[in-house]
């Protein structure tokens, strides 16, 4: 069942767990009190709660068990966004509250603090060096998507005061650069330029970095000894 309209069944009184079978659906089981299904469980909750046949369960405690397997829906939602990737805070909330309740959704989160699995100031770490390695960018660029992604101002000052922003952009236009190969220098100057430009970098950082691409292609004899224009 839906975990935000999981209830007690009102047909079935509280009493004495009868059996607790296996679903189809692994590590799934029926709860039945009184020969009557009462809801459906993981089996870490069974196991967490030591439920056994012969047990009594009361009104609150099926109310707890509810909750419990609430929480257990909502954390391994959480686990499994986060496995393809670190995640900010904001993202897995937002992610959670489309199924969760708001109160399985900040409890979740707790665990997920506590534990370490989330944290805002290595998530930011993490997606300036993934940045610097596969798509650089400007610091201007790079804070406008962390803070897209719910890092505070301050964590992502602290992250992008390091970068060097005429190190990302060379890099950036190593490869584009290779892609020139053959236009004279006003040509190489402007698509290059475009090309840092729409990465964040301002003009100057631009510039410098193509007159270097520049020189170092004429040194290798990818610009067939061409001279500058400029």
């Amino acid at each position: 069942p839906n975990p935000k309209t999981l209830s007690p069944n009102p047909r079935c009184p509280m009493g004495i767990i009868t059996s607790h079978p296996a679903q189809k659906r692994r590590h799934r089981v029926n709860l039945f009190i009184d020969g009557k299904f009462a809801v459906g469980l993981d089996t870490e909750v069974v196991a967490a709660r030591r439920l056994k046949t012969g047990q009594t369960v009361s009104d609150a405690e099926l109310e707890e068990l509810l909750k419990a397997e609430q929480l257990h829906k909502g954390m391994e939602a959480a686990v499994r966004f986060l496995s393809y990737r670190p995640r900010s805070q904001a993202e897995v909330r937002t992610r959670l509250l489309r199924n969760h309740p708001d109160w399985v959704v900040e409890s979740v989160l707790q665990k997920l603090k506590d534990q370490r699995l989330i944290d805002d100031a290595a998530f930011a770490q993490f997606w300036k060096e993934n940045r610097d390695a596969f798509r650089p960018r400007s610091r201007r660029l790079l804070s406008q998507e962390l803070r897209r992604k719910g890092v505070d101002s301050e964590t992502v000052a602290e992250v992008i005061q390091s970068l060097d922003e005429e190190s990302s952009a060379y890099l950036a236009a190593r490869g584009k650069a290779a892609s020139l190969h053959g236009l004279c220098y006003r040509d190489f100057r402007r698509k290059l330029g475009s090309y840092l430009n729409r990465r964040g970098f301002d003009y100057s950082v631009s510039a410098s970095v193509v007159n270097r691409l520049w020189r170092e292609a004429a040194s290798d004899g990818q610009e067939n000894g061409l001279e500058s224009d400029s």
